[in-house]
């Protein structure tokens, strides 16, 4: 008689640990982690802000949790992550908490709810990774988690600089770190941009190591640099895939060619262990556009790295 199945992301009574199942059925819950709104014990959640009123190209990442979840679930067994050589959840009560709410018929109220959804869950002392959902979205997470820890050193990797000036107010996804920079969320100076393909003529400060960099020098100095510039302060990591070059990631909004590859990315990610994240989203995969669930996969892998990232954390 066959062995009983179970759907863990409902059944799964320990938040540690990776158990065998059938990973291509069941609720794709991140990582099929028990999906709950239940913050007891838990040390990091996972949610999802499925937003893309700000985009200012092609839309559709509202569906990037969606399609970001569906794809884990292949990575979710096993004894340990792939070049990390350990199981995050061995340390990690990690849950899938679900998606923020909000009214996209009420636009100007987003930013709010975002933050709040995401200042609810640090509240409890349980960190936040979040799956976009446009790039705007970083924004309000940022000041959820400046008003717990302070200014923020962002690690931010992106084809797209998001620093270009903006009026006051304006929702956008390639303005935010403008504003962040502007009113103290972020501390610029020592802030590191990573993978920028496209030209502004004012860095606000933020230290910018471009796709070429990466490339020319390699990602131990890419590793080395950011490493210097964050030092030990508190760090918001945010990761758009359209970093990586579109023959890596094309299920995005704003593809641009010569970027990085997804084993320069996670390279890259694997040796900023023993930094002090304190948050870290992924965002802008666009499941339309994407080819054969890549870009949602390594969005997937990429934030996996992160929780793995996250455990190196120092305590």
């Amino acid at each position: 008689m066959a062995k009983e199945l179970t759907d863990l992301a409902i059944t799964r009574e320990s938040l540690y640990g990776m158990t065998e199942e059938p990973t291509y059925s069941g609720i794709t819950s991140f990582l099929r982690r028990r999906y709950t709104r239940d913050l007891t014990g838990v040390d990091v959640a996972v949610t999802g802000v499925p937003y893309d009123l700000a985009t200012t190209n092609r839309p559709g990442t509202r569906l990037g949790p969606r399609g970001i979840r569906a794809a884990s679930t292949i990575m979710a067994w096993g004894d340990a992550v792939d070049g990390w050589n350990f199981d995050p959840f061995k340390d990690l009560a990690v849950v899938d908490v679900g998606d923020c709410n909000f009214d996209p018929g009420r636009p100007e109220q987003v930013p709010e709810a975002i933050y709040q959804h995401a200042r609810d869950i640090l509240n409890e002392d349980v960190a936040l990774l979040s799956l976009g959902g446009d790039h705007f979205i970083s924004y309000p997470l940022l000041r959820a988690h400046a008003e717990k820890h302070g200014p923020l050193s962002l690690i931010h990797f992106d084809a797209h600089c998001d620093t270009w000036k903006d009026e006051e107010g304006r929702i956008d996804h390639g303005t935010m770190f403008y504003h962040a920079a502007k009113e103290g969320v972020v501390d610029a100076a020592h802030s590191v941009q990573v993978g920028m393909r496209t030209f502004n003529v004012d860095s606000h400060g933020y230290q910018v190591y471009d796709a070429d960099w990466v490339h020319e020098n390699g990602a131990k100095a890419t590793i080395d640099v950011i490493k210097e510039t964050v030092g030990n302060r508190p760090c918001y990591l945010t990761f758009d895939i359209d970093c990586l070059d579109p023959a890596f990631a094309p299920g995005t909004g704003t593809p641009v060619i010569g970027g990085l590859s997804t084993q320069q990315a996670r390279k890259i990610l694997r040796g900023l262990a023993g930094i002090n994240i304190v948050g870290m989203d992924l965002v802008e995969v666009a499941p339309a556009y994407d080819v054969s669930e890549i870009t949602a996969l390594a969005g997937a892998t990429l934030a996996l790295d992160m929780l793995c990232l996250y455990a190196k954390r120092p305590t």
